[in-house]
C-alpha cells in the first residue's frame, strides 16, 4: 500500500514537474509564435519598405536612364552643331573671299590697274592660312597661281596716260597754228603795234602804210593746203574739235575700249601735224607727248581669275 502511495505521490509530482514543464514549454511557444508573429509582421514591413525601395530604385534608374539618353541625344546634337558651325564657318569664308575676289576683278576693269586684284588675292591668302583648314588647301593653291599670272601680265598705265591726255588738253589752246601770221597770237589774233613815240605825222603815216601792207601780203611755206585755207576764226573750232578727240580718248581709256581711245589719239595727232606749226617748240612737245600716249596704249587685258573662282564655288558646295 505504502508502495503505491509512494508511486502514486512520485507520479503526480513527475507529472506536476511534466505540466509545469508543458505550461513553460507552452508559455515558450507562445512567446515564440508571439515573437514569430511580431517578425513576421515587421517582416512584412520589412517587405514592403524592400518592394517600395526597389520601385523607387526602378524609377530613379528608369529617369537616370532617360537622362542619360536625354545627355547622349544633347552630346549629339551639340556635336552636330559644332561641326555644322564649323562648316558654316569655312562656308562663310568661302563666300567672302569670292565676294571680294569679283568685286576687286571689277575694279581692276574698270581702272584698268591689277593693283586692286593682287592685294585682295594676298588678303585671301592670309585669311585662309590663318583658318588652317586642309579642304581649303586646294583654293590657297589656286590663289598662289592667279597671283603669279596676274602679276607677270602686262598692263596699261591708265592713270598716266590720263595725265598725259590733261595736259595735252591743257597745251591745245597755247599751239600756234601753221598759218599764223607773225606777230600774231597762239590763236591767230595779231598783236597791237607798239605806238611810235616821237615820230613826225609822215613817219607815222608811213608805220601805219608799212605794217597794213605787212599783214595784207604774207610770204611762207605750208606743207598742208588744207591748213592754209582755215579762216582765223575757225581756229576757236579747231581747237574745240581736238579737244574734243582728247576728251574722247580720255574716255575710252576709262571704259575700257582701247580701239576707240587709240582712233581719238590717232586723228589728234593727224590733226596736230596739219594745222598747226610743226617747227614751234610747243607743237613738238604736244606731239611728242601725243607720239607716247599711243604707243603706250595698248590693248593688254587684264588675265581673269577664273580657276580661284571655279575652285571657291567647288568649295562652297562643300565637294
Amino acid at each position: 500500500m505504502y508502495v503505491l502511495l509512494a508511486v502514486a505521490a512520485v507520479s503526480l509530482a513527475v507529472s506536476g514537474m511534466l505540466w509545469s514543464k508543458l505550461s513553460n514549454i507552452q508559455e515558450q511557444l507562445a512567446r515564440q509564435s508571439q515573437e514569430a508573429g511580431g517578425n513576421a509582421i515587421e517582416a512584412r514591413a520589412l517587405a514592403r519598405q524592400a518592394q517600395e525601395l526597389a520601385r523607387e530604385t526602378a524609377a530613379r534608374q528608369a529617369l537616370t536612364e532617360t537622362r542619360l539618353g536625354e545627355v547622349a541625344l544633347q552630346r549629339a546634337q551639340v556635336e552636330e552643331l559644332i561641326q555644322s558651325l564649323s562648316r558654316s564657318r569655312d562656308e562663310n569664308l568661302v563666300v567672302d573671299i569670292e565676294a571680294a575676289l569679283r568685286l576687286a576683278q571689277q575694279q581692276a576693269q574698270l581702272t584698268g590697274s591689277a593693283e586692286p586684284l593682287l592685294a585682295e588675292l594676298r588678303s585671301a591668302d592670309k585669311r585662309l592660312e590663318r583658318a588652317a583648314q586642309p579642304r581649303l588647301s586646294r583654293v590657297r593653291a589656286a590663289i598662289a597661281r592667279d597671283i603669279d599670272r596676274v602679276r607677270a601680265a602686262s598692263v596699261t598705265d591708265v592713270p598716266g596716260l590720263l595725265v598725259k591726255l590733261d595736259e595735252l588738253a591743257r597745251l591745245v589752246d597755247e599751239l600756234p597754228l601753221a598759218n599764223a601770221v607773225a606777230g600774231t597770237g597762239a590763236a591767230g589774233v595779231p598783236r597791237k603795234p607798239a605806238a611810235p613815240l616821237r615820230l613826225s605825222w609822215w613817219e607815222a603815216l608811213l608805220t601805219d602804210i608799212r605794217d597794213e601792207a605787212r599783214r595784207l601780203v604774207r610770204v611762207s611755206r605750208v606743207d598742208e593746203p588744207d591748213a592754209v585755207l582755215l579762216a582765223p576764226e575757225q581756229a576757236f573750232f579747231l581747237r574745240e574739235n581736238l579737244k574734243f578727240k582728247l576728251l574722247n580718248a580720255r574716255l575710252g581709256l576709262l571704259s575700257r575700249q582701247p580701239e576707240s581711245a587709240r582712233a581719238d589719239i590717232a586723228a589728234a595727232l593727224a590733226a596736230m601735224r596739219k594745222y598747226f606749226d610743226p617747227a614751234a617748240r610747243r607743237t613738238q612737245v604736244a606731239t611728242a607727248l601725243l607720239q607716247q600716249v599711243q604707243a603706250q596704249l595698248r590693248a593688254v587685258e587684264l588675265p581673269r581669275i577664273d580657276e580661284t573662282l571655279a575652285v571657291l564655288a567647288t568649295a562652297a558646295a562643300g565637294r
